[in-house]
């Protein structure tokens, strides 16, 4: 009971530090108070001002499968986000994880890696893993067979507006922009 009531207290703490002003003692814990934030407990003000996506992205993932005779199996690109959509789709209560987890793992992929998917922090570490491990999961519940590797492929299309011409939704979907992530090793387990 004792140890709950700690660590709940020291949850709040850290929370609190963590979306108060920048002060002297939040920039002193920053590296304590992040490693304990990221990812799972991040703090924004989106519920009272959003910023909603101005892009639609679909991700897509394959697989990589070495067989015992050597050859390397890839398994065709299965799109991700259409599988968190038919979660959704029909679901009277659906969870904020199922509508939420993948999007926002990539955004902040994006805002760690820039274009060169290169990390240069360890938090951009961190949120590669984290969102190699949510497609690896993902991927494996979908084909159901071991895998070595995964990759990744975002194709993102601007948000055309509701009133605009058939014209103007065809020349959005040309400008589509498609990324590429490298293939990422995953243990056997498809983890």
């Amino acid at each position: 009971m004792i140890l709950c009531v700690m660590v709940a207290l020291a949850h709040v703490a850290l929370v609190f530090l963590h979306v108060a002003p920048t002060n002297v003692v939040s920039q002193r814990y920053r590296s304590q108070v992040d490693a304990w934030i990221y990812p799972l407990f991040e703090q924004n003000w989106r519920l009272f001002a959003p910023d909603p996506d101005s892009v639609n992205r679909t991700i897509f993932a394959r697989t990589a499968h070495t067989t015992r005779n050597g050859s390397v199996q890839v398994s065709p690109w299965t799109s991700l986000t259409a599988v968190d959509r038919a979660a959704i789709r029909h679901n009277a209560f659906p969870s904020h994880t199922a509508q939420n987890l993948l999007r926002r793992s990539w955004t902040s992929y994006v805002e760690l890696h820039g274009a060169d998917d290169v990390s240069r922090s360890d938090r951009a570490e961190m949120m590669q893993q984290y969102l190699r491990n949510i497609a690896a999961d993902r991927m494996a519940d979908v084909i159901g067979k071991p895998f070595e590797s995964i990759q990744l492929r975002v194709v993102t299309q601007p948000v055309t507006a509701p009133d605009a011409a058939g014209r103007d939704r065809r020349a959005a979907s040309a400008d589509a922009q498609t990324r590429l992530l490298p293939w990422w090793k995953v243990a056997s387990d498809g983890k």
